[in-house]
């Protein structure tokens, strides 16, 4: 039996799995957590690959693997290969000011037709241009560039020099210096935040491409994947195709489809992304997640159980009353300083099912606008794949095909980025036009008929938000 390993080094942990080439059967896994906050020296996450590894029963056996990482992280290099200064994480917005002045100095529809996106605090290229205004020695030093997952690749590989450095089309099309529609770097956009063009970029393989072999204490001689983005990663290990969208229910919400064509939305709802099998994945993110139900249910003094039991007793659209709930902000639609709305409070809906209720179709129809905007992007959507913490949740699972009028694909949980990332170093070790096919297990769909009413109540009421 050929064994192949994918790794997902998340913002929080890192997983392994280790499954069989030929069935995807899980044969064991491990995982290790990762420092907190925003700001993370690399040198963890090979420790924590380490540590899971360890507790996955080692790599000896395994013939290939795959990093799937989360995007964006900005991690720079001297001429050497060392680490210049702890990584900026996706999720620190020190550099927000830095994507608006970027945003401004070329255009939003400038920035979206040359690399499919419109810059945020997230982008790669808008930590460059803040690490080259507010730390100059440090800029100073940097050689080159890369993200998590190909760092992690490198090392991997024996990290034998900067121009060993490689990546993948999902990952670089979340840097904001590579064209996701030509598949090509654009380094006047890199001089343009960074003050200097020349630095070593990976190299962007194609889905199948391997990036050499191991050469490190972890593993030696297994074929190594190009890795993916977590998201593209998902998708792969979830066994996407065109007509499906997956909507991730987590801390944040993330709804992306799989296309053909790629993207150029002009207000920063979309992201313009490549994903892991030559095609691309338009992206939006909303703020406001599986934290709605957590709050909903503390502010009830019930479990997230019993919250589900009881937003399933409840009607369809809670009588009328409805819960916008940008308890965080926003970031779709763009209001980082709304606040959450509660609107239609009567003697008869002041309940705690109505509220339950509510919430939980506050929570799906943000996803619904989501996933209206991809559409609005010329995606076709046949079903949706639901995963994510929140999807665990009954009322979740039956009230979103009312909410998004779509057939709802519910898989068992899983850690589906480490499995995208396996799937794709079975890919690179069977060879092929498209990855093995393996079986996702374990689904259950759920059916309804759509109300149409919920939706629209909620427009009228996040609408009242504007500008809140």
């Amino acid at each position: 039996m050929a064994l192949v390993a994918g790794v997902d080094s998340s913002t929080q942990s890192c997983k392994v799995v280790i499954r069989d080439v030929s069935t995807g059967e899980l044969v064991r896994s491990g995982s290790a957590k990762h420092p907190e906050g925003t700001e993370v020296h690399p040198d963890h996450w090979w420790t924590a690959l380490g540590e899971a590894v360890a507790a996955a029963g080692g790599l000896d056996d395994v013939e290939a693997i795959a990093v799937g990482g989360q995007q964006h992280g900005m991690v720079t290099l001297d001429a050497s290969g060392e680490v210049v200064r702890p990584a900026l994480l996706w999720n620190d917005t020190r550099s927000a000011p830095a994507a608006d002045a970027l945003n401004a100095e070329l255009g939003a529809e400038r920035w979206a037709a040359q690399t499919g996106s419109v810059l945020v605090a997230s982008f790669t290229i808008t930590k460059l241009r803040w690490l080259a205004e507010n730390e100059p020695e440090l800029a100073a030093k940097v050689a080159g560039v890369c993200l998590p997952h190909d760092w992690l690749t490198w090392k991997l590989s024996g990290a034998a020099g900067l121009d060993t450095l490689t990546t993948d089309r999902s990952d670089a099309s979340g840097t904001g210096y590579w064209a996701t529609p030509s598949g090509d770097y654009r380094r006047d956009l890199l001089e343009r935040a960074f003050g200097r063009g020349d630095l070593a970029l990976p190299w962007v393989l194609g889905p199948a491409e391997s990036a050499g072999r191991t050469s490190s204490a972890l593993s030696t001689g297994a074929l190594l994947g190009a890795g993916a983005g977590d998201n593209a990663a998902s998708a792969l290990g979830l066994g996407a195709v065109l007509g499906d969208v997956v909507v991730s229910i987590g801390t944040s919400g993330v709804a992306c489809a799989v296309a053909e064509a790629p993207t150029a939305e002009t207000t920063g709802t979309v992201a313009g992304f490549a994903d892991a099998t030559g095609r691309y994945l338009p992206l939006v993110c909303t703020l406001n997640a599986a934290r709605v139900l957590s709050s909903t249910a503390s502010l009830l003094g019930v479990s997230l159980e019993e919250l589900s039991d009881l937003a399933l007793s409840a009607p369809s659209g809670s009588d009328g009353l409805v819960l916008v709930p940008y308890l965080e902000g926003e970031r779709t639609p763009n209001r980082p300083d709304a606040k959450g709305a509660l609107h239609g409070l009567t003697l008869a809906t002041a309940t705690p099912a109505h509220l339950a209720r509510a919430a939980v179709e506050g929570l799906l129809c943000g996803l619904a606008d989501a996933i209206d905007a991809l559409v609005e992007q010329g995606a076709e959507v046949r079903r949706v794949l639901l995963v994510g913490g929140g999807a665990r949740s009954e009322a979740v699972r039956r009230i979103a095909p009312v909410v998004f009028g779509r057939p709802v694909v519910v898989p068992e949980p899983g850690e589906y980025v480490a499995d995208g990332a396996a799937r794709q170093a079975a890919w690179v070790l069977t060879g092929g036009e498209e990855p093995p096919a393996w079986e996702l297990a374990g689904t259950e769909t759920y059916e309804a008929d759509p109300d149409p009413a919920v939706r629209s109540r909620y427009a009228e009421v996040r609408d009242l938000t504007e500008g809140t």
